[in-house]
């Protein structure tokens, strides 16, 4: 039976608004998966911002309606550089097409995310990657599934036995963040076994819940690009903090996703 998504009012649960919310971001993701293929040339900055709206257009076309009928009275975010704390209240933070970059050159790492967020606290997302089909999905204190199965973060206590990885500053990031993504990505590669280094940090953050990788973290950082992730590790039985294993927050200035068994070695490398 094809999916159809039915309004609902701002009494319905939050676990029916996860189920819609799923069919709003793999109705977007069918979209740009149509326009996948061929590698979009550009020669010039301004080019390469136009390719990138055209893609983020096509999702927040069929997005931006459907999340805001689901949720009327919710604030919407929508840039994913954005950082920092929302005010209070429930705010939509979508990333359209997380990875776009990677959609742009023919890479199969992107994804269509949408994150209902109250009072700064995720309460439900989904991150839906087109290529593969799959959905993740996460609600708090309901678990993380990925189409339906849960998802459990690795078992793995032993740093040097794990497979950790993080994403790169973002475009125009200052020199000294730069520096300490570069620095940390040093120590990891003593400290731990495979150091895995690209971006979307959503996707990295998958396969944390998954238990596929151990560890990720990042320095700086966006809502968009941490919030879906957060709630699906925190949900699979991860751990998240900042760097230093303070506890994490938008306006944080790092942050670290790990299994429970690696997370306290993981605090140790970073913070040398």
């Amino acid at each position: 039976m094809p999916e159809t998504l039915q309004t609902t009012d701002v009494a319905a649960s939050d676990a029916d608004l996860l189920a819609q919310t799923a069919i709003a971001v793999r109705a977007a993701g069918s979209l740009l998966r149509e326009r996948f293929g061929d590698v979009v040339r550009y020669q010039t900055r301004q080019e390469l911002m136009r390719a990138l709206a055209v893609n983020d257009d096509t999702a927040l076309d069929i997005l931006r309606p459907r999340l805001t009928s689901l949720r009327p009275d919710a604030g919407w975010v929508e840039d994913e550089l954005d950082g920092g704390a929302l005010p209070p209240g429930e705010w939509w933070v979508v990333d359209p097409a997380e990875g776009n970059v990677n959609h742009l050159h023919a890479l199969p790492e992107w994804a269509v995310t949408a994150t209902l967020v109250r009072d700064n606290q995720p309460v439900l997302t989904a991150v839906h990657l087109p290529l593969t089909g799959e959905t993740y999905t996460a609600l708090t204190g309901a678990g993380a599934h990925l189409d339906g199965r849960p998802l459990h973060v690795s078992s793995t206590a032993d740093l040097g036995l794990s497979i950790v990885a993080t994403s790169q500053a973002r475009p125009d990031e200052d020199e000294k963040v730069v520096r300490r993504v570069g620095s940390s990505i040093t120590a990891m590669l003593f400290d731990a076994l495979v150091v895995r280094t690209a971006v979307p940090a959503t996707l990295h953050l998958t396969n944390v819940a998954a238990g596929r990788i151990d560890a990720f973290w990042q320095f700086a950082g966006a809502r968009a690009d941490l919030l879906p992730g957060a709630l699906l590790v925190t949900e699979a039985g991860g751990r998240i903090s900042d760097a230093q294993g303070r506890p994490w927050t938008p306006q944080s200035e790092s942050f670290l996703a790990a299994a429970p068994g690696v997370h306290a070695e993981a605090v140790a490398t970073l913070s040398r």
